[in-house]
Formats: structure tokens, C-alpha cells, sequence
């Protein structure tokens, strides 16, 4: 059984930090649903998943899912708690952890093909908003994410439990160059649509109009101060989420659902 100091236990405790990851390439999926996931995106040769540790409870727990890691090759490493706990960033660890690739690829390659509908994160510094984005995305059918500039790293380990496995789901990239992230966005045919809560026009209004029945790239900035002017300026268009109630605002993930999914229903009623 492996310990806290076992090399290959230390070696992906360096995967909790960010410097770590960037430099292995690889990063951790707590969890069993995250490891169930990484398994699939795996298996269709997404990705590799390197090893998954495993404490005696969580084995007899997830029995079925280590037979499917066996399946692939996949090595599977008994670990004490206390190893455990070290790979964990989570207050009650559940014992099954993932190694895994990287699931980033480039702008470019994230906008292949005709996108109808990508999320464009500015940014935004908090994990659990990132990850929930990324699965309010991946519900609502979009074909990206896009996390531009200094947003939260999509691999940070409260950002993949936000996202419950939509990680794996669909194309994540990342660039400390808004500008370019934006263009690219562009040159997939997607109209820049900022969720801007000062904005003049709103997103009900915007339906009216017919705005939403196009290929679009949504973007949203953080969650303190929103979106810099000078990016507004260079979107297409920018829309706020109606509040019909007293409420003074909405959090970035919940904005994001109701603009993503709003958009999702009027394409697919065009």
C-alpha cells in the first residue's frame, strides 16, 4: 500500500498546484464521477489517464469503476487515508483520485468546425464559478469554452469538482490573450455577446429582435467587477439578465445559465 511518501504519491501531490501541472502536464479528478468521466474521455482517446489511487474503503465503494480502469490499462494503487488526504484539496475526501492528462487544447482547435454556441470566461478567479460555468455550458449543448486572459486554471481542483466530469465533456482552451481569444471567436463566424449587468438592453429584448438566433460566443468577466469597458466596446453587442424581482444581482453562474440556455432554446426553435 502506498503512503504520503511513496515517489509516485509525492510526484502527484505536485499536481495540487497549479506550477505543477503546467509543468507535468497532467492534473488530478478527485472523486468518483470525476474518475468515471475520465475514464470515458479516455477511452475514446481524448486523453490518457495515467493512474488512479485508491484507499481500501473507496475500492470496495467503487469496485465496478476500478474493474473498468483494469480494463483499460489503467494502474490502480491502493493508497492510505493519509496519502489520500494529501492528494485532496477538498475537506472530506473520497478516497479515488485520477491522474490525467490535461484536457486544454488550443483556441483554434476548440473552434473547429461551425460553433453555434461558446462560453468566454474574462477573468474570473474563482474556481467553483469557473467549473459551474463549464457545466451549465455543457448542459445547455454549447461547443466551447473559451477562458481568456487571467481566469482560474480549468484543472484547479475546486474548478473540477464544480464541473461534476462536464470537464470532459467538451473543448476547453485557455490564453493570457484576450484580444486574440476574441478574434478567433470572430474568425469562427461567433458574434461577441457580452453579459454586461449595466447594459442599456436586455436579454428578452435581444430575443424579440431575432439577436440570439445566430452563431454565439457569449462573454463573461468576473465575478467583482464584470467586464473593462474597452472589451465592451469591442463585443457586438452587450445584454443584461432582466430582474424582475428586488434582487440587486445576479452571481456569474447563474447569469451565465440563463444567457447560455436562452440562447441554446432560440437556435434550436429557429
Amino acid at each position: 500500500m502506498f503512503t504520503e511518501r511513496t515517489p509516485r504519491v509525492a510526484a502527484a501531490r505536485q499536481l495540487t498546484r497549479r506550477a505543477g501541472r503546467d509543468k507535468d502536464g497532467r492534473f488530478l479528478a478527485e472523486g468518483a464521477q470525476a474518475v468515471r468521466e475520465a475514464l470515458a474521455w479516455a477511452r475514446v482517446g481524448h486523453g490518457r489517464v495515467h493512474e488512479v489511487f485508491v484507499t481500501a474503503i473507496a475500492a470496495q465503494r467503487n469496485a465496478e469503476l476500478l474493474d473498468q480502469a483494469d480494463e483499460q490499462r489503467v494502474p490502480v494503487s491502493e493508497v492510505t487515508d493519509k496519502a489520500a488526504d494529501g492528494l485532496s484539496e477538498t475537506v472530506s475526501p473520497q478516497g479515488i483520485i485520477a491522474v490525467c492528462d490535461l484536457v486544454d487544447q488550443s483556441v483554434q482547435d476548440a473552434l473547429k468546425g461551425a460553433p453555434l454556441l461558446v462560453a468566454v470566461l474574462v477573468g474570473v478567479a474563482d474556481p467553483g464559478n469557473a467549473g459551474t460555468v463549464l457545466r451549465v455550458a455543457d448542459a445547455a449543448g454549447a461547443d466551447a469554452v473559451l477562458l481568456a486572459g487571467a481566469t482560474v486554471d480549468p484543472h484547479n481542483g475546486k474548478c473540477v469538482r464544480a464541473s461534476t466530469g462536464s470537464l470532459f465533456h467538451l473543448p476547453v482552451a485557455r490564453s493570457r490573450d484576450t484580444e486574440a481569444v476574441l478574434a478567433a471567436c470572430r474568425d469562427a463566424g461567433l458574434r461577441l455577446v457580452a453579459a454586461d449587468g449595466y447594459a442599456e438592453r436586455d436579454l428578452d429584448q435581444a430575443e424579440r429582435a431575432g439577436e440570439l438566433t445566430g452563431p454565439t460566443a457569449w462573454v463573461f468577466g468576473s465575478e467583482a467587477h464584470g467586464l473593462p469597458a474597452d472589451l465592451l466596446e469591442r463585443t457586438d453587442s452587450a445584454l443584461r439578465v432582466p430582474i424582475h424581482g428586488q434582487a440587486e444581482s445576479l452571481n456569474l453562474a447563474t447569469a451565465a445559465a440563463v444567457c447560455l440556455y436562452t440562447s441554446a432554446r432560440v437556435q434550436r426553435s429557429a
